[in-house]
């Protein structure tokens, strides 16, 4: 019995040992299969990485391209769009400065029309616009002075023809002088008033109910630019009734800061924008004061407008021309695009019909002109049409050459 109950206690031991022994190898499996999947997340967890990155440098490679992509355009499309394409080499540009400038009616080739002495407007022959020649009737005045003039010239006149028809025994010398004097002195009245010679032969033909009326004519060719009067309005001596212009050279007159120092001589150049319009002018003349009310100092200068489309009271853009020391890279301003990150850029054809954006840094104004860095010598650069290369390559341009 005892050896059967021994025997009994050896055999659980052996099993509770079994036991045992497979729970520790079973931890261990656990345990090792747990250490092999958090190893393969760390091993998983590291191409992640390593794709993101690369994913990352795909793109900015992506974007590289993307700025040196192009356009490739028909010829037709670049006739249509008025596309000028030019080799880019230095030449010697005009530096300019800006001043507001005003038209002005040449003064030394204009006429103010106004009566010498009170009168009264009876009729008008020119308006407003008007081109008129020397000689020609522009206003018929009445004045009770005039009338008073005409009737002592037409005494004076009649006594001096009388008088010159008598020998000397008749009438001495002494009278013979005054009735001259008398004759000379109504005539130069009459003269003074505005009348032509034409009119005062006239006078003695003219019917007594016309008596005082009178003519103002022009002196000048030249356009009527003021008429500011009515038929029936009372004007007085000295007040102007029309001024008369010669339009085909006009003034620019423009407003220059007393601080900024121009070297501006008799003849200098200027350009003159007028809407987009441009006129070439010289410096005729020169302020050395300031003036009280703009404090600024006026500068004259001279354009010619023989299409008669500049006018007196427009304004105008002034920019004073300049050349520069050296000559420089320059384009057109239209020919500057702003790129999406703000960058000014130019379009480049570097092949027939093909089209790229460069970035360049901009320098100097030079009037229309801007001073560019970063193109090489003989690039051709689009002048003309930039804003709509740009365009196309934003409806989704590529890259001519597949990069």
């Amino acid at each position: 019995m005892n050896i059967i109950l021994r025997t009994v206690g050896a055999t659980l031991v052996v099993i509770i040992g079994v036991i045992s022994i497979n729970t520790a190898l079973a931890s261990e499996s656990r345990n090792a299969t747990t250490h092999s999947e958090h190893s393969h997340e760390h091993e998983s967890e590291k191409p992640v990485k390593e794709d993101s990155h690369t994913h990352e440098h795909s793109e900015s490679e992506h974007t590289e391209d993307k700025h040196e992509e192009g356009v490739s355009l028909s010829a037709e499309k670049i006739k249509l769009a008025g596309i000028k394409v030019k080799a880019l080499l230095p030449h010697k540009h005009l530096n300019t400065v800006y001043a507001p400038g005003e038209v002005k009616a040449n003064g030394y080739k204009s006429y103010i029309v106004s009566p010498r002495t009170d009168s009264v407007v009876i009729d008008r022959h020119a308006i407003l616009g008007d081109h008129v020649k020397a000689g020609q009737e522009l206003v018929t005045l009445f004045s009770e002075t005039m009338a008073q003039a005409q009737a002592d010239f037409l005494i004076a006149s009649s006594d001096w023809n009388q008088a010159r028809k008598l020998d000397n025994n008749s009438i001495s010398e002494r009278t013979l002088v005054e009735t001259e004097n008398t004759y000379k002195a109504a005539y130069g009245k009459l003269v003074a008033f505005g009348l032509t010679t034409k009119a005062i032969k006239k006078l003695s033909q003219q019917d007594i109910s016309t008596f005082g009326q009178y003519a103002l004519i022009a002196k000048r060719d030249g356009v009527v630019l003021q008429d500011d009067f009515m038929q029936g309005q009372r004007i007085e001596a000295g007040e102007t009734i029309m001024l008369l212009a010669d339009e085909s050279e006009l003034w620019i007159e423009a407003n220059i800061p007393p601080n900024k120092k121009l070297e501006l001589g008799l003849g200098s150049p200027a350009l003159i924008d007028l809407n987009g319009t441009k006129y070439q002018a010289s410096v005729i003349q020169e302020a050395h004061t300031i003036d009280p009310i703009t404090r600024t100092r006026i500068v004259r200068l001279s354009v010619n407008n023989t299409g008669h489309t500049l006018h007196s009271g427009m304004f105008a853009k002034v920019y004073f021309q300049f050349e520069s020391n050296n000559a420089v890279l320059a384009v057109p301003e239209e020919a500057l695009i702003r790129s999406s990150d703000g960058d000014w850029m130019v379009f480049i054809e570097d092949h027939p019909n093909e089209f790229k954006p460069v970035e360049v840094m901009r320098g100097r104004a030079f009037g229309e002109y801007r001073e560019i860095f970063g193109i090489e010598l003989g690039a051709k650069v689009v002048t003309h049409g930039a804003f709509f290369v740009a365009s196309e390559i934003a409806k989704g341009g590529f890259d001519p050459h597949n990069h």
